[in-house]
């Protein structure tokens, strides 16, 4: 068998276990196969998935740096590391990392609503309150398909920008006279 073809069916092998819910035989061959092929973007990037599902979060951390560093992932793959690698700060307490890191996947995939409420997470456990709920804001008044949300969708992004805004009126009629 070629050594490409191997490298599928191991992959394809492994991604079916984890799957299939058996994430710790999974593991032991994504672990063999990044050490056989350790160029390889997508089996790293598989290989820190197993890691996360299986709760090894500071094990999968090396793996999503090395996905990430590499190439060859497709976008989606890609989407799915800065995600999984800035949840994983975050889990982790690295919040300054986990912010980082959201924000680099924003910057490839800009309108991505899942990258946004992680990083408005990872904001908030940083003590940035006002910046994690104004993006909750614009992305809720962007993604909702409410009719509620969208017939306020202009307010709810103004607020977004300005939430201790208060609008003065001259309601007391002793000022009036």
């Amino acid at each position: 068998m070629s050594d490409d073809r191997a490298r599928d069916t191991g992959l394809a092998r492994a991604v079916q276990l984890r799957e299939q819910g058996q994430a710790g035989q999974a593991r032991e061959q994504l672990v063999e196969l990044a050490e056989r092929y350790p160029e390889d973007a997508e089996i790293a990037y598989q290989a820190a998935w197993v890691h996360d599902v299986l709760g090894l979060e500071r094990e999968a951390v090396p793996f999503y740096e090395w996905a990430l560093g590499g190439a060859g992932l497709s976008p989606e793959d890609r989407h799915g590391a800065f995600l999984g690698l800035g949840s994983t700060h975050r889990v982790l307490g690295s919040y300054g990392e986990a912010v980082r890191t959201l924000r680099q996947g924003l910057e490839e995939f800009p309108d991505d609503p899942a990258l946004r409420a992680f990083l408005a997470m990872a904001l908030y456990n940083e003590g940035e309150g006002r910046e994690a709920v104004r993006l909750l804001l614009r992305t809720l008044a962007a993604t909702s398909s409410d009719r509620r949300v969208q017939d306020y969708r202009r307010a709810i992004e103004h607020y977004a920008d300005d939430l201790d805004g208060v609008h003065q009126t001259n309601d007391d009629p002793q000022e009036e006279s």
